[in-house]
């Protein structure tokens, strides 16, 4: 018997998907909950449930085929991959920093690296990292015509490259030396006040292309942008902003477009945020395929991208989180396409890395490479309509930021005068405050925290130079509270304490006082459980009220008050000076309430203030 095909298709037994069809549905759930009105018309139902990014760009709850533009693997403006060679692909650099002082600590370090995944090292030399003059023994024994050697020198950007280029020339590896020299003039300006010299950095680049075919000069690094809580935008608009001042220069300094673009490699952070990253790294290709097409470059010419799991997202509480945080990172910059991708280990806010950090985070790399074949895969993010648009959104707020950079005078100018500056920090407030109301949550700090944990200690990593712009961890309000309790419980012998007030069943008060709990203690404050009746025997003066909304307002036992406030004329008779309640109510007796989307750090602070916890 023939089975006619129409019938084979699961979707023929159902009628066809239709957009206002979807609408009537979502309208009818959101009347419910009294977020869409009767006579809402449904054109204005998706805009109810589009929120935006940092950077203004609409997220919105459904993608079709039509919110994708078209666009091939390997083809202008390369937002797809740009390697479209199908089975077989040969991934990404896996690229390892190595910051220690010690020059035969760094060569082992490096050696152990490229014998067990890593194929380039990143050298963070000078300023307390490793000196400039222990380049040469912290690369004896390391091939330099195969692995690329990426320099990071800052101040001491000449003195480093020349040390290393002559280094390349006496082994007889000018010709195949690869790598980058780390010139980022306009990034030390970002991140110290003071700017470093283009016309170095432009001679540099070309001493690269006469001398040096395979190495490149210049790094258009966005992460000093990132690390200062800037958008995604932002940090694209600075770094294509750097990358249009270095294509001045280098041209300037008597190379064609072509080589110019050839002596630039961008560099920029990838976080926990999937398809934000994902679209970073699509869109960074994308802005700089315009630009080479308005230079007259060669067809061909696209951006060399370095991602960096991201340092502000990095957290000193439960540190061992940071592992699943760069995991989701690294995913996302090989599924945007990366050219090379670094690791930072998780213990990387303590100081120098210890060799098991060093390799879980070599191994997350090669794990995706090998284990889950994601680079075998041609663009895997094409075809998603959401990372389709969300790259092109990113892509025309970034291009906004980059031409309101040059409508001021370029990067420099606009660092100087505190455009870049006062923009990055409107950003950091939006953002810091959601982290505060724990709408951007972090786990293991503001959700789940352990209060038992035994941190991990550290050699102190080479102090990274300021001055700049502010350098900002997503963790950091919610650490700083954290420090205050441990240096209180240090000084005292016991941690700043709350007493949960539990009203009724556990069925009943279990949720608010779990959700409690789990808010006093994002701030080092331990809690306890009991009766209201059991307060004097806590130990603490502030209580929080912990039940239902129901019971709350149920008549007390005098027939006249209800639940929450007999509850709370109980507690201030047994010496509370705050009481709290869990949820949004008002009650005689009750201070003010903790609730999903209340100021956490502000309740916090509140409360270690109330218990005598100094700053």
């Amino acid at each position: 018997m023939t089975v006619p095909p129409e019938e084979l298709e699961l979707a023929a037994a159902f009628p066809p998907a239709e957009r206002d069809r979807w609408r009537e549905m979502v309208k009818g759930v959101l009347r419910k909950s009294g977020a869409a009105a009767e006579d809402a018309p449904l054109d204005e139902i998706e805009g109810l449930l589009t929120r935006e990014s940092y950077d203004g760009v609409p997220i919105a709850a459904l993608y079709t085929r039509d919110d994708a533009p078209p666009g091939r693997p390997g083809l202008a403006p390369y937002v797809r991959e740009v390697r479209p060679d199908g089975e077989g692909i040969a991934g990404w650099d896996v690229r390892q920093r190595h910051a220690h002082p010690d020059p035969a600590v760094t060569r082992e370090a490096i050696l152990a690296d490229l014998e067990n995944g890593a194929t380039s090292v990143w050298l963070r030399l000078g300023g307390g990292g490793l000196p400039v003059t222990g380049l040469p023994e912290a690369l004896r024994g390391v091939l330099l015509d195969l692995a690329p050697i990426v320099l990071d020198a800052g101040e001491q950007t000449a003195e480093a490259a020349d040390v290393f280029l002559s280094l390349a020339a006496e082994r007889g590896n000018a010709a195949d030396a690869s790598g980058n020299l780390g010139a980022d003039p306009l990034g030390l300006a970002a991140r110290t006040g003071t700017p470093g010299s283009l016309d170095d950095a432009a001679a540099l680049a070309v001493r690269c292309v006469r001398e040096f075919p395979k190495l490149r000069a210049l790094v258009a690094d966005g992460t000093p942008y990132h690390d200062a809580g800037g958008g995604d935008a932002e940090e694209l608009g600075a770094a294509v902003a750097a990358g249009v001042a270095y294509l001045r220069a280098l041209t300037g300094a008597g190379l064609s477009v072509d080589e110019a673009f050839g002596q630039i490699e961008f560099r920029v952070a990838v976080n926990a945020d999937q398809f934000a990253s994902i679209a970073k790294l699509r869109a960074v290709r994308r802005l700089w395929a315009r630009v080479a097409e308005v230079s007259g470059a060669a067809e061909g010419t696209a951006a060399r991208v370095h991602a960096v799991t991201s340092s502000a997202m990095m957290t000193r509480r439960d540190p061992w989180v940071n592992m699943l945080r760069t995991t989701i990172a690294t995913f996302a910059a090989g599924t945007g396409g990366a050219d090379a991708v670094t690791v930072q280990p998780f213990d990387a806010r303590f100081g120098l890395p210890d060799d098991f950090a060093r390799r879980i985070a070599r191994n997350t790399q090669t794990l995706l490479l090998e284990e889950s074949s994601l680079a075998r895969v041609v663009d895997p993010a094409g075809g998603s309509w959401y990372a389709e648009n969300l790259t092109e959104g990113l892509a025309h707020a970034a291009w906004a930021r980059f031409t309101e950079i040059e409508r001021a005078g370029g990067l420099a100018a606009a660092l100087e005068s505190g455009l870049v500056a006062d923009r990055l920090a409107a950003t950091w407030a939006r953002r810091r405050a959601d982290i505060a109301r724990r709408r951007a949550p972090l786990t293991g700090v503001s959700e789940f925290p352990n209060l038992a944990e035994a941190l991990p200690e550290r050699a102190p990593a080479p102090r990274e130079p300021r001055g700049g712009l502010p350098v900002v961890t997503y963790a950091q309000d919610f650490e700083a509270l954290r420090d205050r309790s441990d240096a209180h419980a240090e000084a005292t012998g016991t941690r700043p304490r709350v007493f949960l007030a539990t009203l009724g069943p556990i069925a009943v008060h279990t949720a608010r006082a779990s959700f409690a709990a789990n808010l006093f203690q994002a701030g080092g404050i331990e809690t306890v459980t009991g009766a209201p009746e059991e307060f004097g025997t806590s130990g603490t003066t502030v209580a929080c009220i912990c039940s239902s909304d129901g019971l709350y307002g149920e008549a007390g036992s005098d027939g006249a008050t209800s639940r929450a406030a007999e509850a709370a004329r109980v507690l201030r008779e047994a010496g509370a000076v705050k009481v709290w309640l869990a949820g949004k109510g008002t009650y005689e007796g009750v201070d003010a309430g903790v609730y999903a989307g209340c100021d956490a750090i502000e309740v916090l602070e509140t409360t270690l203030h109330d218990l005598g916890v100094n700053e």
